[in-house]
């Protein structure tokens, strides 16, 4: 009976494990049916395709009078590139798709960084009023470069904290390389383990009972003071994997509000909706309408 009851258990696990491997090939194959986002794709993934492929192809027509360049696509091809015809480094498929990389999903996630440090800007003016007088006395009137950046402490805490509410990248996905487990749970190799940041950035146990309000001066000892726990904090990820780019794109940010401070008051629309939207990045669903009042009129 025992032996019976064993069988029968087999069986039904080996029905699941084909049951859950034919809804994983479907959904697989979803992505290759002409539906009306799948065409959109792959009608802007084939321009976005021909677009690389001539900044590339019009890189290397100029290698023997101008070089490949100085730039990451340069430093790309003068590395990795055709030069190695025995064995090139990468194929022009792998540039294409680093090139998207860098210059797709980097501007993409910085463009709605900014976005909505201006979004917070125009909803507290007090903060507002601090930042302006920090970039005025760093930098005055010119354009924030080395120390005056390093020196805008309350600017960065500003970002910071816009990160954790409205960060761009709201999950990440990491592929186990072994077995393992994580609190007495076992984790097969090849498991998909995802991580909410979205969640974890507002979650209460982590954050305080204030985790929901806009409150920069919770930075003010550091990114791994600011939670309970040092690693509570995820906008680049963290570890061996994290974003390339960061350091890069807080640069990019502080300049961007400096410069903005310096010129112009910012209040929200009245037309303005709040309705944060996850596609891809976190962006206002029906776009940040605001108002621009210049400082030297």
């Amino acid at each position: 009976m025992q032996h019976v009851q064993n069988q029968q258990a087999i069986n039904i696990q080996f029905h699941k494990e084909q049951f859950d491997e034919c809804i994983f090939m479907f959904l697989k194959l979803t992505r290759y049916l002409p539906t009306k986002n799948n065409v959109k794709m792959h009608t802007l993934n084939k321009e976005v395709r021909s677009i690389l492929v001539n900044i590339i192809k019009n890189r290397l027509n100029c290698k023997d009078t101008m070089g490949y360049g100085n730039d990451m696509l340069g430093i790309i091809l003068n590395t990795c590139g055709p030069e190695h015809v025995q064995n090139p480094l990468m194929s022009m498929d792998e540039i294409i798709e680093e090139c998207k990389t860098f210059y797709l999903a980097g501007h993409e996630t910085t463009a709605q960084l900014l976005t909505w440090t201006t979004f917070l800007l125009s909803t507290h003016s007090e903060w507002q009023e601090k930042l302006r007088e920090e970039v005025t006395r760093e930098s005055g009137t010119e354009i924030p470069a080395g120390d005056m950046l390093n020196n805008m402490k309350l600017v960065e805490m500003f970002i910071l904290e816009t990160l954790r509410l409205y960060g761009p990248v709201t999950n990440i996905q990491r592929k186990t390389g072994s077995n393992l487990e994580l609190r007495g749970i076992r984790v097969p190799e090849g498991t998909i383990l995802s991580t909410p940041i979205k969640m974890i950035h507002r979650d209460k146990e982590l954050w305080g009972e204030d985790a929901e309000e806009f409150k920069p001066q919770r930075f003010k000892n550091g990114v791994s003071r600011a939670a309970k726990h040092p690693y509570a904090f995820l906008p680049f990820s963290m570890g061996p994997r994290a974003c390339i780019g960061q350091n890069f794109t807080m640069i990019e940010a502080k300049v961007v509000l400096a410069m903005i401070l310096q010129r112009f008051s910012v209040s929200l629309s009245p037309k303005y909706v709040h309705a944060p939207m996850d596609v891809f990045t976190i962006r206002p669903r029906y776009g940040l309408q605001v108002v621009l009042k210049s400082l030297h009129v």
